[in-house]
């Protein structure tokens, strides 16, 4: 009974908008905190879609990085999916038919090896804590580690199940040992734990190990998962002190500046707490270079299509925000000097207008030109002037879409 009502209650996220509920109000907050905040949740059987999701997490942040490094700074689809879908407590995930045998469990219980390196967990915190060329360069244990509830890149690693997990949060000794783990990492980066609360600073090491990190971006990836085994396993308020620190060290010490996508995109929207997500967004915005180019704060709001070009002397404006129509199907003639179809003083090539304004009444004119001239040929002219302005009118659309895409 519980699957079905969970499958009547989940809609897979087609846009980053029904991925991302930073931003709703407090009333939406409300209504739904009980879904978002959850750390386990029912199972629902439903097929995932989009061939990027069925990738193991690290790859699909591998591959959303190296497109994004390129190109204008925008929102990832896959990056928001992915976090929508931890968030929520992978609101389609299929419990395997075989028996749980509680691996991870198992593991930190130091009953059995990692596979494939045949490493108990005790040889690790005891031994591998300053040894950065093995924790940089083996590639094996961090899915051990820090188990999650999806496939990561070592396919001999279990993934975590929802039994797994409340009896791994009431096993003292596992959590007593994966919080040495979580020290052994934060050392690894340049970081220290200094309280049960989950608060960090730097450690002494800080210098070497921020530049390290800061050149070698793969670790970005074990710090997404980190992060997200933080919250499978009881530990969600260490989570926000972590991000940060991050985002300090990024976006106002400068001392990883190649961090600053990552530690936005995904290491903030690991975070269930929409107020928690919210103020780190704030304070990230705050210390953005260029301010412009920051994509994750609240969602722009267009100008009602009324407040467009209905200010001119003259013109009557319709309740819909348009110029009155004519039973020819053109505007009628607007009367002064300079004046144009906007009105007032704006007229066809005034400054004032903008580019789009002018692109449109000359793509109308066009088009009542070819309606007049359609017998002797003009439509066909008219046509191929248009599509010859296609490509610069889609690029236009593009960009207004990403600078006022709701977030």
């Amino acid at each position: 009974m519980g699957n079905l009502m969970g499958s009547l209650r989940y809609k897979e996220p087609s846009t980053i908008e029904e991925c991302d509920s930073t931003w709703e109000t407090d009333s939406e907050s409300d209504e739904h905190q009980g879904e978002e905040d959850s750390g386990i949740s029912e199972s629902i059987s439903l097929s995932d879609s989009g061939k990027c999701a069925e990738l193991p997490e690290a790859s699909q942040q591998m591959v959303v990085e190296m497109l994004e490094s390129s190109a204008k700074i925008k929102r990832s689809f896959y990056a928001a999916k992915d976090l929508y879908k931890y968030r929520h407590s992978y609101p389609n995930y299929k419990e395997p038919r075989r028996p749980n045998e509680y691996r991870n469990l198992r593991f930190y219980l130091n009953k059995i090896p990692l596979v494939p390196d045949g490493i108990y967990v005790e040889e690790i915190l005891n031994k591998w804590r300053g040894d950065y060329e093995k924790l940089e360069h083996n590639h094996t244990y961090i899915q051990w580690l820090f188990p999650l509830r999806e496939q990561g890149l070592n396919f001999f690693a279990q993934e975590l199940t929802q039994d797994e997990i409340k009896e791994f949060q009431s096993t003292r000794e596992a959590k007593r040992r994966f919080l040495l783990a979580y020290t052994i990492m934060l050392d690894f980066f340049g970081i220290k734990l200094l309280d049960k609360n989950g608060n960090v600073d730097r450690a002494t090491n800080w210098q070497d190990r921020f530049q390290h990190l800061n050149e070698s971006q793969h670790n970005y990836l074990r710090i997404t998962r980190i992060l997200k085994s933080l919250g499978e396993l009881g530990f969600e308020a260490f989570k926000p002190p972590l991000v940060r620190l991050l985002l300090k060290e990024a976006l106002v010490e400068g001392t990883l500046p190649n961090m600053r996508h990552s530690a936005l995109e995904y290491f903030t929207y690991t975070l269930r707490d929409r107020a928690q997500r919210r103020a780190l967004l704030r304070y990230a915005q705050r210390h953005y270079q260029p301010p412009e180019n920051f994509v994750w704060g609240p969602p722009r709001r267009r100008r009602p299509p009324a407040a467009e070009g209905a200010t001119g002397a003259g013109v009557g404006v319709t309740a819909a925000g348009r110029e009155p129509v004519t039973a020819r199907g053109r505007s009628p003639p607007q009367e002064g000097p300079g004046s144009g179809r906007r009105g007032g003083n704006r007229g066809h090539h005034s400054p004032l207008r903008t580019e789009r304004e002018r692109e449109e009444d000359e793509e109308e004119e066009e088009e009542e030109g070819g309606g007049r001239d359609g017998g002797r040929g003009g439509g066909g002219e008219s046509r191929a002037r248009n599509e010859g302005r296609g490509e610069g009118r889609g690029q236009v659309d593009r960009e207004e879409y990403i600078e006022t895409i709701p977030l």
